[in-house]
């Protein structure tokens, strides 16, 4: 009994590393073994060189890459784009410079209109408005241009129109327009002519107008008075508010006006009727029509009765 406990014994014991081995050999020769985790970290870390490598190396190609977000420049020069054409749109026409101070009046006048309706920045005017210079009017351009970077003079409209009114309006002509725009009233003309009147003058004397709130006040010091009490209580803050409630004003006055005279016509022409007397009345007797103050039968004095 013994014996064959511990043949069994030797035999499990001869048959656990054979077993063992059956195992290593089954899994030793699999065809497809098992990826090493670090050799995984290694191939990423090498597929990522890689990477910086061609980015360097397209970055040398181009010297100035885009910094933070590239869509923002792009941005920007599509906003300047856009702006340039809505300003195109407009035909503005080019200045040539030259002695004539119309021209340059006609040229000034039209900047100015087409700003007042695009409403750009102050810098973005002079721009605008110096693309438009040509020749003779784009030297002197360059001159002023290196003046003001030397004296650190800030780049706004209202520098740009002293600059231009000193160089292509005489002084005497200047002083003239600025003399006419202190002394503007609206006085017959309608809110629109005297608003027109008062934008072209402004540009001989924009010390006076430097902000939009000294603007609006000096256009309301020229309104015909009821006007002027009817936007007394208005809040008024800008150049454009004071003209559209002026605006407003003028034409409810007027539609006042009509009413009033419509209304004076309607009375006249019924006075007018119930004035007027009845024809006298011709009654039928001898010798055809009875004439007034005389009785039946009574033939008119001269006449004979048969």
């Amino acid at each position: 009994m013994e014996g064959t406990r511990s043949g069994r014994g030797r035999g499990r014991g001869s048959r656990q590393p054979s077993d063992r081995g059956t195992a290593e050999t089954s899994t030793g020769p699999n065809p497809e073994p098992r990826v090493d985790p670090n050799v995984q970290i290694v191939a990423a870390m090498q597929q990522m060189t890689d990477l910086l490598a061609n980015v360097v190396q397209q970055q040398g190609h181009n010297p100035n890459p885009p910094v933070g977000n590239p869509r923002n420049p792009g941005n920007h020069v599509e906003s300047e784009d856009r702006a340039l054409e809505r300003f195109q749109k407009f035909s503005p026409s080019k200045f040539l410079g030259g002695p004539d101070p119309d021209v340059a009046e006609q040229w000034l006048e039209k900047m100015i209109d087409i700003f007042s309706v695009l409403h750009y920045s102050e810098e973005r005017q002079v721009t605008f408005a110096v693309f438009q210079l040509e020749g003779a009017a784009r030297s002197w351009w360059n001159i002023i241009r290196t003046k003001w970077e030397r004296e650190q003079t800030p780049r706004t409209w209202v520098n740009f129109v002293r600059e231009f009114n000193a160089k292509y309006f005489l002084p005497l002509v200047q002083e003239k327009k600025e003399d006419e725009f202190i002394r503007l009233r609206q006085g017959t003309q309608s809110v629109a002519e005297y608003e027109s009147q008062f934008t072209r003058l402004s540009k001989f004397a924009p010390e006076l107008i430097l902000t939009e709130q000294r603007r609006a006040r000096r256009f309301l010091q020229g309104l015909n008075v009821e006007i002027q009490k009817d936007l007394a209580v208005a809040q008024i803050t800008t150049f454009s508010d004071v003209v559209e409630k002026a605006l407003r004003s003028e034409n409810a006055r007027l539609q006042v006006r009509n009413f009033q005279n419509k209304k004076r016509e309607f009375s006249g022409s019924s006075s007018t009727q119930g004035n007027k007397s009845t024809p006298p009345k011709f009654g039928r007797g001898i010798g055809g029509g009875r004439f007034p103050g005389t009785a039946r039968g009574t033939p008119p004095r001269g006449g004979q009765t048969r």
